[in-house]
């Protein structure tokens, strides 16, 4: 392949990927300072992290530089937006709180999955109908961000959930465990992050997450079927 049809891939990829993962990742921020809010704790609001304008979210390195440089590499696609800030004692149950909290990030992608799976039939349905013109110019690429969008907010959803600090799935398992061994769970926060990176630079992640992301997959193309 020439470097001008890897230009052009990379830029095509550019342009289904952005918006969907960009999207995916402010909501599922928005989700966490919401149901934070709801429990009792301000911080978010206070902040003015409940927003859906991207500029307060973002992380340049995490939510710009490292998604388009593993994309040009041909890498494992990894990004986060900025974690939306909350103060756990102001949670009536602290550990429970913050674990509600953690959940309503990916609840909130398996959610814009399934509206993206609903949309997407619907301009399938839009494409048998229209001229091949309209089709090309727009049903077509936004059916692309739609498919990018069900796969985003599904990987997001399931990769969250692993049950490792700093992780959703960490926080909530937290808010399961008992009080002796969520406080012993707790002490690997500080290397977590160093963790996650091997785990996904291994390729490990992807042994994780196969099974429950094909779950996801086969209940959205159940619902996906339904209309």
């Amino acid at each position: 392949m020439t470097p001008e049809l890897d230009l052009a891939n990379i830029i095509q990829k550019i342009a289904i990927n952005a918006l969907p993962l960009l999207f995916s990742v402010i909501l599922h921020e928005v989700a966490h300072g919401w149901a934070a809010n709801r429990l009792g704790d301000p911080t978010a609001r206070m902040l003015g992290r409940l927003t859906l304008n991207p500029v307060p979210h973002i992380d340049p390195i995490g939510t710009v530089l490292m998604p388009l440089m593993l994309l040009a590499l041909g890498g494992p696609i990894f990004g986060y937006a900025r974690p939306v800030p909350i103060t756990t004692a102001n949670f009536r149950h602290p550990t429970q709180g913050m674990a509600i909290a953690a959940a309503a990030g990916p609840a909130v992608n398996i959610l814009l999955a399934v509206a993206s799976v609903i949309l997407l039939r619907l301009f399938q349905l839009v494409i048998g109908m229209s001229p091949p013109d309209i089709v090309m110019a727009a049903v077509v690429p936004i059916s692309l961000m739609l498919n990018a969008s069900i796969i985003w907010n599904t990987y997001l959803a399931v990769f969250n959930m692993i049950p490792l600090l700093p992780l959703d799935g960490g926080r909530v398992l937290m808010g399961i465990l008992p009080r002796k061994a969520a406080n012993s769970f707790s002490r690997i926060e500080p290397y977590g992050f160093l963790i996650l990176m091997i785990l996904i630079f291994s390729g490990f992640t992807r042994h994780i997450v196969t099974v429950p992301v094909n779950l996801v997959f086969g209940f959205l193309e159940w619902i996906g079927g339904l209309i």
